[in-house]
């Protein structure tokens, strides 16, 4: 059964100890149902909180605000589906969007901005390297003014994508961490990972494969 209270009245101390009660429960000390949302077609419900304020349970939500940090840019997104969670592999299993979650989301967004604002193609091995080569030649033949061209060109020098953000675009999916709370905002938006962070998920996802394998 879920604990539904956030007083710490009920909570033992640092060393075990159990707390004297010497109150009841206070309106204040409340906890609600966990909103466990799903993925799925858009449904949020509001709930009246203390002091007439409102939050936003959202049931099941499909898309959200994604951040790619090195390339300063945010695109909106569909989420494809949940797959790692450090807390709990049910939440895995059920597609269950929490904070902390590490989810699969389409690339496409990232990968038209990319090809636009570099004139270069963000595939560059694989079945749709050529593709992509085409997409950003067509975008590298606009007409552009002199300024327009020559800020395209310092640009294509700065254009690198890590080896394994690349094979993610090539796959069509990124791999992203949820940062804010789908059953307290109504939202579910992240970032996408990158370097050490990366890293660090890859190989837990790895480990957990190799896990059920054998």
């Amino acid at each position: 059964m879920v604990k539904v209270s956030l007083g710490t009245l009920d909570k033992r101390s640092a060393s075990g100890a159990k707390r004297p009660q010497y109150r009841k429960k206070r309106k204040f000390e409340l906890g609600r149902q966990p909103a466990m949302t799903k993925l799925g077609a858009k449904r949020i419900r509001t709930v009246r909180t203390r002091g007439g304020n409102t939050k936003y349970r959202a049931l099941r939500l499909e898309s959200g605000n994604y951040a790619w940090g090195s390339e300063n840019v945010t695109k909106k997104t569909r989420i494809i589906g949940v797959v790692y969670n450090a807390s709990n592999n049910e939440l895995v299993r059920t597609n269950t969007l929490v904070k902390g979650s590490i989810i699969q989301i389409d690339a496409a967004p990232f990968k038209q901005w990319y090809e636009s604002h570099y004139a270069v193609p963000v595939v560059k091995k694989g079945a749709k390297a050529k593709e992509a080569a085409d997409a950003a030649a067509a975008e590298a033949d606009k007409k552009r003014s002199n300024h327009a061209t020559r800020e395209l060109e310092a640009r294509k020098k700065e254009a690198k994508i890590e080896p394994a953000i690349e094979g993610q675009f090539q796959a069509g999916r990124l791999y992203a961490a949820i940062s804010s709370r789908p059953g307290q905002s109504g939202r579910c938006d992240g970032y996408i990972l990158e370097g050490k962070e990366l890293e660090f998920y890859l190989r837990r996802l790895r480990a957990t494969k190799s896990k059920h394998a054998a």
